[in-house]
């Protein structure tokens, strides 16, 4: 762990520490202020009684780890690059353990510091696949693993009166009473997609998918580290209807890497996302607009294929754009679809997330009441990932991307990979999910593939 990274994380537990103390007894008395009885003639299920948040914390603490096994059986691979995954490479594992502290700070001012710890690697040390099969393994793999700070920021509610509505708990949220037209500024160590490209069945790789292009839109090149956070600032007015928000965002001095360069007027990610909110047949729906720009220091994919794929020596500050289409609708009330469609610069490296320049993925969400199982969820996805001709040319050149970087592509075809997992509850707060994933043409290549994927999640959160 770097002195920057030890610092951070000694700074985040003397402040959460010292908050918590002097907020415990605040938080004491509203717990007991908050406690539903009995009324006496009917009665209430334990599991409802758990299921009760109060209606404002003043802090919280959260624990949340989650194993990773996936293998694969091999697969048709004629030759191997730099970035390949070899069919050899049959089994990987990750482990992520992270605690949140949560701590009111004043009214509407919130404080939240998570360390993690992390050990592992995904297939080819996660390389290989555009759309990767494992959204928990970082891009920098740990034999013996390492503390890491994913998020230190303040938060900031401003409400403008009137109607309010109830947040709930979670690792990042302290259950509040809020007014509903607000304003919420948030600042510090974050991942952008925190906040952007949200989506109710498709989002958070601890319960539902694992794909990366299911997680995210894979063509969304969005600010990020190799462990997919970077420090930056977000500003979001809600109302009924809809949401407005805008970030700002550090990025990497260099592709996939930790450092975050420094020339913060040179140096940017910027995004702006409005989300509309509709009924469609009496079930709710939303739709995400997001559109950002991105100034790095990255490479020309044309002028490095004259170069024999050197990239590195193409690279100096340019202006990249891209775009995301985000729908998720309710079709039962526990039936839900989702669907992404992104796209990016296909001329300019891909800077941060995967080397995809236009992406589509649609899936299904389906919770187990019909079976009797209502904390269980059954996921179906397709997810399509694909690049320009100079893209192309660069990798058949002998170029390396993000993840892809076979040595050569001479047959060209996009990415497909299907997606199925059932989650099931083993007990509240404990959770196994079982996965399957096929991936067609990984990397872009007709040469290779496809792969089986066979894997096991393992959650444990209280």
């Amino acid at each position: 762990m770097t002195n920057a990274a030890s610092l951070s994380l000694l700074l985040g537990i003397i402040l959460a520490a010292t908050i918590s103390f002097f907020c415990s007894a605040n938080a004491q008395d509203n717990s007991l202020q908050n406690t539903i009885g009995d009324d006496g003639k009917k009665p209430v299920p334990i599991e409802k009684k758990e299921e009760q948040q109060p209606e404002q914390q003043n802090w919280a603490i959260h624990f949340d780890a989650v194993e990773v096994l996936q293998g694969q059986p091999g697969f048709h691979a004629p030759y191997s690059g730099t970035n390949s995954i070899v069919p050899a490479d049959d089994f990987r594992q990750t482990t992520e353990v992270d605690l949140f502290f949560n701590v009111r700070l004043w009214p509407g001012g919130e404080f939240y510091f998570n360390p993690e710890y992390y050990q592992g690697f995904g297939f080819g040390s996660t390389h290989g696949i555009v759309q990767f099969p494992n959204s928990m393994a970082y891009k920098t793999g740990k034999y013996r693993g390492d503390v890491n700070i994913p998020h230190l920021f303040v938060r900031q509610i401003i409400g403008f009166g009137g109607e309010q509505e109830q947040l709930e708990a979670d690792e990042l949220q302290l259950a509040e009473k809020v007014d509903i037209s607000r304003l919420t500024i948030q600042v510090g160590r974050m991942a952008s997609v925190d906040i952007f490209d949200n989506n109710a069945y498709a989002h958070n790789p601890r319960v539902d998918f694992l794909n990366w292009g299911a997680v995210d839109a894979i063509a969304f090149d969005y600010a990020a580290d190799a462990l997919g956070y970077e420090e930056g600032a977000t500003i979001e007015l809600n109302q009924k209807g809809w949401a407005l928000r805008y970030g700002w965002f550090t990025v990497p001095a260099r592709s996939n890497a930790n450092a975050t360069d420094g020339r913060y007027l040179e140096a940017w990610d910027q995004l702006l996302e409005l989300e509309e909110r509709y009924t469609l047949f009496g079930h709710p729906g939303k739709l995400r607009l997001l559109g950002y720009l991105e100034h790095a220091d990255m490479g020309s994919y044309r002028a490095a294929t004259g170069l024999g794929g050197d990239i590195t020596e193409t690279r100096r500050h340019r202006l990249t754009e891209g775009f995301v289409v985000n729908f998720e609708q309710e079709i039962t009330s526990d039936l839900g679809a989702f669907l992404r469609i992104g796209v990016r610069n296909p001329n300019y490296e891909a800077w941060a997330f995967s080397d995809a320049s236009r992406s589509l993925a649609v899936g299904l969400s389906l919770k187990g009441s019909a079976w009797k199982r209502p904390n269980d969820t059954v996921g179906l996805a397709n997810m399509l990932a694909g690049i320009g001709h100079a893209e192309q040319a660069y990798f058949n050149a002998g170029g390396l991307g993000i993840l892809a970087g076979d040595g050569k592509l001479p047959h060209y075809g996009l990415e497909n990979v299907i997606e199925f997992y059932y989650n099931f509850e083993v007990y509240k707060g404990v959770n196994v999910t079982f996965d399957y994933q096929l991936a067609v043409n990984p990397a872009f290549n007709e040469d290779r593939g496809p792969i089986n994927i066979l894997g096991a999640r393992i959650g444990v959160k209280f």
